[in-house]
């Protein structure tokens, strides 16, 4: 016998049907019928109606969340978002503006106040601990309160705050990292250490005084203070002793192994559970023959340090961001009691450092593209899916192109220099090139190569954060609790009380027993995404 919650969905679809079959054969429509239609008042009207008639049927899902996944692009402002959505319509052949990325289906969605406790523009240290740890703190800081000192190591201790992942991993579930970056980076380490300073990755980077004074370095802090069932992304040389080769760049001397205490953390991770099947790869080869069935556990560092920009992968040595996010949720959701998975686009924010555009953009794409598969791979119903960024960037686009103008290419009038200038623009950055007083011509400059360094307004070594709110998208259960403006903070809080981890006790219920009663997971959150892409793709 179906239950109410199934005939609801199958109500929805007929209602539905003839709208998206309708929107389906518009999407195989060429440009200009596209642009043809969108002249006419009942082409808006229509899309807002069956977007509108979603809308009404969504209903929060007040129940406990079994999984918890947390994306962060980091320093994915919401010009980055609205920039990506564009470059990734245009990669498809379409005019880019209509299209829908993955997190733009999310049905609730709120802003974020990104500022630290000491700073109006925050770094990615003290953010991390706000959305991992539910407390605001002082930059450079990661996984400690406001009362820690950056670089002061004796403030360290008893100022210790503790992140979603640590209190899940407390409660039975398993745990995961990955990321674009050195898996010591700042996004990361604050789910799992406690450090006065982001930079210090392995004991070659601790202050002597710090040593004797009983702080830990981050590497360290990694493959002790908790048990991470899955680890992938750079920074093999923080973990192995110094003057180790690296296996991929066995004769590069910058790439050798660098701990002073000669430990090798690998292997220190891969002893700690010897009850469990646990693995250790570098390479792709070795990363795709992985058995998920038969692998409990798995670290992979596929750099020395941080892993390439996307655009300058290679495919067969290093896996996607997409690659990794599958392989870890295929491991971690062999645990009947569920899994945290913190997934990070962290070069999103160095490409905008860099000042280059296509970089960033290009890792905010597969960004997405690792949210779309995540999602294919999990259900709404048990997994609570939070997509947030850390901080912005002076990063823009404007200059009244016209509709389908290429995202890196010209605003179509020129400045009052009598010069062109590209859409894209930094308010600060090393791409402020003046030449005898005025700016560069760009003229016999190709702006869609991929190192391609957009101006800048005011010169500096390096492009900086901006301070303004990032967006928060949500769903699954309890996701109805991301709406409005709130402190960035709020994130960890609502994923610790969705799957009723710690300080919360008095917890959502549990689901019934219809959502594993093999009704089609077809929500109205997922009817309103699969709506709004049809009648916007391309």
């Amino acid at each position: 016998m179906q239950t109410p919650h199934c005939r609801t969905n199958n109500l929805l679809l007929i209602l539905l049907g003839p709208i998206l079959l309708a929107v389906g054969r518009a999407a195989m429509e060429s440009q200009a019928a596209l642009y043809e239609r969108e002249r006419e008042p009942a082409y808006w009207d229509a899309q807002a109606r069956a977007t509108l008639d979603a809308a009404l049927r969504l209903r929060p899902r007040e129940h406990q969340a079994k999984n918890l996944i947390l994306f962060l692009g980091d320093g994915m402002g919401v010009s980055t978002v609205t920039a990506a959505r564009i470059l990734r319509g245009q990669m498809e052949g379409g005019s880019g503006e209509e299209t829908m990325l993955a997190m733009d289906t999310f049905p609730y969605v709120a802003l974020s106040k990104t500022y630290s406790v000491d700073k109006q523009v925050a770094d990615s240290a003290s953010t991390a601990t706000a959305y991992h740890c539910g407390v605001k703190a002082n930059a450079k800081t990661v996984g400690l309160s406001a009362n820690a000192v950056a670089y002061e190591c004796n403030t360290t201790f008893g100022n210790e705050v503790f992140s979603v992942l640590r209190r899940a991993k407390a409660q039975g579930k398993s745990v995961g990292v990955v990321t674009t970056t050195r898996v010591q980076h700042a996004s990361p380490a604050a789910a799992y250490a406690h450090s006065v300073s982001r930079s210090w990755y392995s004991d070659a980077d601790l202050p002597s005084s710090a040593r004797r004074q009983g702080c830990v370095d981050i590497a360290t802090q990694l493959v002790t203070n908790v048990d991470i069932d899955v680890i992938l992304g750079g920074g093999r040389m923080y973990m192995t002793p110094i003057g180790t080769p690296d296996p991929e760049y066995p004769t590069s001397n910058s790439r050798k192994g660098d701990r002073k205490d000669k430990r090798n953390l690998i292997d220190v991770w891969l002893k700690a559970k010897p009850n469990k099947k646990s693995r250790y790869v570098w390479h792709k080869k070795e990363f795709d023959e992985i058995n998920v069935k038969a692998t409990d556990r798995l670290m992979g560092l596929f750099e020395p340090k941080d892993m390439r920009f996307e655009v300058f992968r290679n495919s067969t040595r290093d896996p996607s961001i997409v690659e990794m996010t599958e392989k870890a949720i295929q491991i971690l959701s062999k645990n009947p009691k569920g899994y945290f998975l913190f997934v990070e686009g962290g070069r999103i924010d160095h490409g905008h450092h860099d000042g280059i555009a296509k970089l960033a953009l290009t890792e905010a794409v597969m960004f997405d593209r690792a949210i779309h598969r995540a999602a294919q791979l999990t259900r709404e119903s048990d997994t609570l899916t939070v997509v947030t960024a850390d901080h912005s960037h002076v990063f823009t686009f404007g200059g009244s192109t016209p509709r389908g103008n290429p995202i890196f290419g010209l605003a179509p009038k020129k400045a009052d220099d009598k010069m062109p200038f590209t859409s894209i623009l930094y308010a600060n950055g090393p791409g402020y090139v003046h030449v005898n007083g005025t700016r560069g011509n760009i003229t016999m400059v190709d702006y869609y190569d991929e190192e391609y360094m957009q101006q800048a307004a005011v010169p500096l070594d390096a492009e900086t954060h901006g301070g303004e709110d990032v967006a928060i998208y949500a769903k699954g259960p309890m996701a109805h609790l991301i709406h409005g403006v709130k402190e960035q903070n709020y994130v960890a809080h609502v994923m610790a009380y969705a799957a009723c981890l710690e300080p919360y006790k008095n917890c959502p219920p549990h689901p019934h027993s219809r959502t594993s009663s093999g009704c089609v997971n077809t929500t109205p959150s997922h009817l309103f995404g699969l709506l709004s892409l049809l009648w916007l793709l391309r």
